[in-house]
């Protein structure tokens, strides 16, 4: 008979115990806190979303980066428990160059890069023989031969990976004479050129709205360039994550970056399976 109470007894107290630590989204009155970590000193959009997320007893710390290197760092150094700012490409890059077992869990929005002309209102206008200053950074000037393809004034090779040289173009009807130059300086030159590819966060420094002001801007089909929410890959299927995620993809925040942000970032709520990994 005691055997039959004491059994009794150890199973009743597994199932506490197995209740306690099962992963909650909320639970009673007990709050659970999640670290999001990001670069930069502008939260307006996590603010908003700790706001919903406080509601159903979530509360999001935000810690701020000054760099794009240690928000991935304190990821993995389980510092953070997810950490949002940057592009699914640079992602895959850093994770695999550093050996880092992470995984996305939600896309973001888009920073679009754009062509913009003093000279021109339409690309089809860009003469032959234009010169189109670029980005001279290897990664940067990748995503403007991308998008100068997108915009049908040069051709790639199919197996492009991704990094800019002059010597990749493999078509280019109009003969334009690609020019690098220093990406900050991209805006500088307009007055020179034809048309210029800049940079999302120069073009806004520069007084150009990236949507209003461009003749040309990528926008969803721009995969690689898609940012993401990023956690630990044994975290990924975590409730709590799972709820922000959701929180973060819902029409009040599209609607607050849209008005707060007017081009300079596109919400880009698209399915994970279709920015690849």
């Amino acid at each position: 008979m005691k055997k039959i109470i004491l059994l009794a007894l150890f199973l009743v107290l597994s199932t506490v115990l197995a209740a306690c630590g099962e992963d909650k989204v909320s639970g009673g009155n007990e709050e659970q806190t999640v670290k999001i970590g990001v670069s930069g000193t502008d939260t307006t959009v996590w603010d908003f979303v700790a706001e919903k997320a406080k509601k159903e007893g979530i509360n999001i710390e935000i810690v701020r980066f000054s760099d794009y290197v240690q928000p991935n760092i304190a990821l993995a150094e389980k510092d953070l428990d997810a950490n949002s700012f940057q592009t699914i490409s640079y992602f895959n890059a850093f994770k695999k160059e550093h050996k880092l077992d992470l995984a996305p869990i939600a896309t973001t929005v888009i920073a679009p890069m754009g062509i913009y002309s003093d000279k021109y209102k339409k690309v089809e206008d860009i003469p032959e023989g234009g010169k189109i200053a670029v980005p001279n950074e290897a990664t940067n000037m990748g995503r403007a031969f991308l998008l100068l393809q997108e915009a049908g004034l040069i051709k790639l090779p199919e197996d492009f990976d991704g990094n800019g040289s002059l010597d990749k173009i493999v078509e280019n009807p109009k003969n334009l004479k690609i020019e690098p130059v220093v990406a900050g300086q991209t805006p500088r030159v307009l007055p020179d050129v034809a048309a210029s590819i800049i940079n999302n966060g120069i073009a806004v420094d520069a007084g150009f709205n990236p949507i209003e002001d461009s003749i040309f801007h990528e926008d969803k089909t721009a995969k690689p360039y898609i940012n993401i929410i990023a956690t630990r890959t044994e975290d990924k299927d975590k409730k709590v994550l799972k709820r922000i995620a959701e929180l973060y993809q819902e029409d009040d925040v599209a609607e607050l970056i849209k008005k707060e942000y007017k081009g300079a970032q596109i919400p880009t709520f698209v399915p994970l399976s279709e920015i690849g990994e």
